[in-house]
């Protein structure tokens, strides 16, 4: 890369962001969300961890045969085996890439029983092994931060030696400061031989809230690479959001002046599908992309807003893709309406899909007066997260409630075949999960429950999430409904729906149960 105004932006949300617990997307969400990055001015996708499992290879290969643009980059443990099945992977694509690690902390190497002078050779190797099959090969220290600075420099070095094209320096588990990440790139920078030849990547985590900051600042000290994702998403307290990373170097060229490739009026879209088929919902005051990013309540602030729009917004919504209207449709609107209306908020139909969510959207039309832009956003999560091909199909329910007791019943298909059931529960939703456990016996254990408004009003939509976990497996389910008990137990069921699934993926190689890959 010769233009040093030019920040990388590697986006790793089908890798580390899908690691986040309960975060699983199926083969097509993967394939749709990397499009949209694609799309989107992405530099690099890092698509998966190949050899992690048949569905991991079969959804990074389908990526890197329909990228257009990206450079696609599979990721790899430091042995022949990984980067053999990452090469196969990612080979499809035009631009494709190896990305190789090691963790290089004195807690890492205890973990992998590696002396110091032994790993400096096993880098040497699997590098040189990784380039003797790709032009572009990463390489990474796993846990740098906590790396002794002299030994950094080595492994940096050696892997340089190798044929590595770009260094990347994770703090893996968020634990520097701004200051010190600065000074971790400059001193590479200064004293490793070959550095000014190579792109040197940031990949922070929030684990202390910092890693937006931590990641401008090594940009500030040299690197040319941030590895984030969109929304934050990520294990633990999640990863270096894309949207404010790609939005802070726009906003203040002023104190950074980079630029990025990407298209920041498809940010919005990206938030709201990640959030879709990850089912973790943008809490409201999230930078950039929260509900309330854009909204003004105090009294100062809204006649500020009249006044001049930049006396309280540092960027305007269409930066970023938010229509500046919301006019609000209802059951009079036709086909066209609602085509367009989806348009203006990212989502692009075919025919037959437009006419399942027409059916659904005149259906809500009936039982709300108005329908706003957050509610055919709910609508299209609903949408995308219960379908006719569903193992497991709500078909119909009966809630009685009352100081009594509480009493559902409930019908639904499994596997085509209709079941039904009627149970008592300590409350309307509990008896209606009793229902579904007593059709479709499982050991899922509830994890998490929440309920969110969309608008206003007592015949607003609600959002439901819920979290299952069976045998390590974390899935997350999520529905949307004027009915917030319909709404519960169609998540509960897409839920059920999701652990099945990745219950008949292939299981991963027994030696990753003790091998971290998480950078």
């Amino acid at each position: 890369m010769t233009d040093t105004s030019r920040v990388l932006i590697f986006d790793t949300t089908l890798r580390d962001g899908e690691q986040s617990p309960g975060a699983t997307m199926t083969h097509d969400e993967k394939l749709e969300i990397a499009m949209l990055l694609d799309d989107m001015g992405v530099d690099i996708i890092e698509a998966g961890f190949p050899i992690a499992s048949e569905g991991d290879f079969e959804a990074v290969s389908a990526i890197a045969k329909a990228s257009k643009n990206s450079v696609i980059c599979g990721l790899s443990r430091a042995n022949y085996k990984d980067i053999d099945r990452c090469w196969e992977a990612v080979k499809h694509a035009a631009r494709p890439r190896i990305h190789t690690f090691i963790g290089t902390s004195p807690l890492h190497r205890g973990i992998t029983n590696l002396g110091q002078d032994e790993m400096i050779a096993r880098i040497a190797d699997t590098v040189t092994h990784a380039r003797n099959l790709c032009e572009d090969v990463q390489w990474s220290a796993m846990d740098a931060i906590r790396t002794e600075r002299d030994y950094l420099c080595r492994v940096v070095e050696t892997a340089i030696k190798a044929g590595a094209t770009t260094i990347n320096i994770p703090d893996t588990v968020g634990y520097t400061l701004p200051q010190e990440s600065a000074d971790i790139i400059a001193m590479l920078l200064e004293k490793v031989p070959g550095a000014d030849q190579v792109i040197f990547a940031t990949h922070c985590h929030n684990d202390l809230g910092m890693a937006t900051a931590n990641a401008l600042a090594a940009v500030s000290a040299g690197a040319r690479q941030i590895e984030c994702t969109i929304n934050g998403l990520g294990e633990r307290a999640g990863n270096t959001a894309l949207e404010e990373v790609v939005m802070a170097i726009k906003v203040r060229r002023d104190l950074m002046p980079y630029t990025t490739r990407i298209d920041t009026t498809k940010i919005m879209n990206l938030s709201r599908r990640v959030s879709q088929v990850s089912g973790f919902p943008v809490q409201f005051n999230k930078a950039v992309v929260g509900k309330n990013a854009f909204l003004h309540e105090s009294g100062i602030h809204q006649d500020g807003v009249l006044k001049n729009v930049e006396t309280f917004e540092i960027m305007k919504p269409a930066d970023i893709g938010i229509t500046e209207t919301n006019i609000a449709m209802g059951k009079h609107s036709g086909r066209a309406a609602l085509r367009t209306k989806l348009a203006d908020l990212g989502y692009e139909l075919a025919d037959n899909q437009l006419n399942d969510v027409f059916v659904r959207f005149k259906a809500l039309a009936d039982r709300k007066k108005e329908i706003y832009d957050d509610d055919l956003i709910a609508l299209m999560t609903d949408s995308a997260a219960n379908t006719s091909d569903d193992y497991l199909q709500v078909t119909w329910l009966r809630v009685v409630c009352g100081s009594d007791g509480q009493e559902a019943e409930l019908k639904m298909l499994v596997d085509g075949v209709e079941k039904s059931a009627k149970c008592a529960g300590d409350g309307p939703v509990d008896a209606v999960f009793n229902c579904v456990k007593t059709i479709y016996p499982t050991q899922a254990r509830l994890k998490l429950y929440q309920v969110h408004a969309v608008t206003e009003g007592t015949d607003a939509q609600a959002t439901v999430s819920v979290r299952l976990e069976e045998e390590g497996r974390i899935v997350t389910g999520s529905a949307a409904d004027t009915d917030t008990i319909l709404a519960s137990v169609k998540a509960y069921v897409g839920a059920l729906n999701r652990l099945r699934v990745r219950a008949q993926k292939t299981a991963p190689d027994a030696d990753m149960k003790s091998v971290s890959y998480k950078l």
